[in-house]
């Protein structure tokens, strides 16, 4: 998707505020590439002033068709995000992140199914870290790691938003084959 690159005049960091089923979510972009995604009471979330200013979402057009795409997603009108990201952070979280986002929609994984997949079963700890450090909630879909048990664990929006997240992406009983 060609994104056009925002106005060089424009201060860099920038971000904008949404609503959204799930509240207000803050989109941070830096540059072409959107960096951040946050609820209001996101654990983990990074100090206000490190967005940038406030950008009218119609002022900016990453950040109007990043809102436009999480409104999409979040009332089932789309499936997938194509949206430039550029998720800040060490090779650890990026391999970690990349995994997460290779979850399809719909499924889920646990925190030692990627420590495995990373080489090293131990490594569940690290990945849980990892995942809880995910700047792009959503977007990079961690509300698709559970425990190892299938129950769901932590999630820096909380385990409310996360529920709902898997109940959005669960398929209707047709397209799950489970006719009756």
């Amino acid at each position: 998707m060609d994104i056009p690159l925002t106005d060089a005049r424009r201060p860099d960091p920038r971000h904008t505020v949404t609503d959204s089923a799930l509240g207000p979510l803050t989109v941070v972009a830096r540059g072409p590439a959107l960096t951040g995604l946050y609820f209001a009471d996101h654990v983990r979330r990074p100090a206000r002033e490190t967005f940038g200013p406030a950008v009218a979402e119609q002022e900016d057009a990453l950040l109007a068709e990043a809102s436009a795409q999480l409104r999409e997603y979040l009332t089932r009108r789309r499936t997938a995000f194509a949206l430039p990201l550029a998720a800040e952070g060490d090779t650890f979280q990026h391999a970690v992140w990349d995994l997460v986002g290779a979850v399809p929609r719909g499924g889920t994984t646990t925190y030692g199914g990627i420590a495995r997949r990373l080489g090293d079963p131990l490594l569940a700890q690290r990945v849980g870290w990892a995942v809880g450090s995910n700047p792009l909630c959503v977007l990079v879909p961690c509300h698709r790691v559970v425990g190892a048990d299938g129950s769901l664990t932590g999630y820096a929006g909380g385990l409310a938003r996360k529920r709902a997240l898997l109940a959005l992406e669960e398929p209707d009983a047709e397209s799950a084959s489970r006719l009756f």
